[in-house]
């Protein structure tokens, strides 16, 4: 059994499946994925995220605002909290700071300000951290330590960081979560890393509709694919897919306890 453990299931293109998202979930299931993490990147689509769980009770959901997203009001602790309540929702997140397309001192301030915010609703509601860091690794990892995000945890998605990183992410309570990047012929870098993180601290993911494995890289990205990327990882590592596939399964449920 796989988990996809950070998708956008709101964000897939459905014309492949039918305008059905049971197609996208049955596909997944017949390629042993059979838990899904569907993941918020801003306030106004939480509400179909909710839809989504209520009517699949292998979708778990998270609240949170990505660090690109731009709102018209500030995003408290509270407002997370309150969303939060929902029991289909397992994280806070996704979260952190990305400076790849934020230059400015101003802009990088607001988004640690709401990086806080989160960490924040997080203590709070005892709902683990889903941190998406690019070009900002040092300040998500010195942010982090601030404000005691080790107390709860939770998941570095989409690691493309040094094996430094990883290992300080882990050091503050975090898994280490690898996505298709991991299978491109130029990730040489971060395939060593996938060598070396400890098994007991690896997830697997897809963030579908994005990134697609090898041999689907620049199509769109949906769950099923995951398997790839386990694949992929039980390679690098020398193990089998059964072991790399337990082995992250029991991981995501360390990790997300309400799962």
């Amino acid at each position: 059994m796989l988990v996809d453990s950070h998708c956008h299931l709101n964000f897939l293109d459905l014309t492949e499946f039918n305008q059905n998202i049971t197609n996208v979930l049955t596909q997944a299931k017949e390629n042993d994925v059979q838990h899904f993490l569907s993941v918020c990147v801003e306030l106004s689509d939480y509400p179909v995220l909710e839809k989504l769980a209520a009517e699949h009770p292998n979708i778990n959901i998270s609240v949170g605002v990505h660090p690109n997203t731009e709102m018209d009001y500030p995003v408290t602790a509270q407002m997370l909290c309150d969303l939060a309540a929902n029991p289909a929702c397992i994280a806070i997140g996704e979260t952190g700071l990305d400076y790849y397309r934020t230059h400015t001192e101003e802009a990088q301030e607001e988004q640690r300000d709401r990086f806080r915010e989160h960490i924040k609703a997080s203590l709070i509601t005892s709902k683990p951290l889903i941190i998406h860091t690019r070009q900002a690794a040092e300040d998500t990892i010195k942010l982090m330590a601030e404000e005691n995000a080790q107390d709860i945890g939770g998941v570095m998605h989409c690691f493309a960081e040094s094996l430094d990183i990883a290992m300080q992410s882990i050091d503050l309570n975090f898994y280490i979560s690898f996505s298709g990047i991991v299978t491109f012929k130029n990730a040489i870098a971060l395939q060593e890393v996938a060598r070396q993180v400890p098994l007991d601290r690896i997830l697997i993911e897809t963030d579908s509709p994005y990134l697609a494995p090898v041999p689907f890289r620049g199509k769109q990205n949906h769950p099923a694919l995951v398997k790839h990327v386990a694949e992929a990882m039980a390679q690098l590592r020398g193990i089998s897919y059964e072991e790399l596939a337990e082995a992250t399964t029991r991981n995501f449920y360390k990790c997300f306890k309400l799962a």
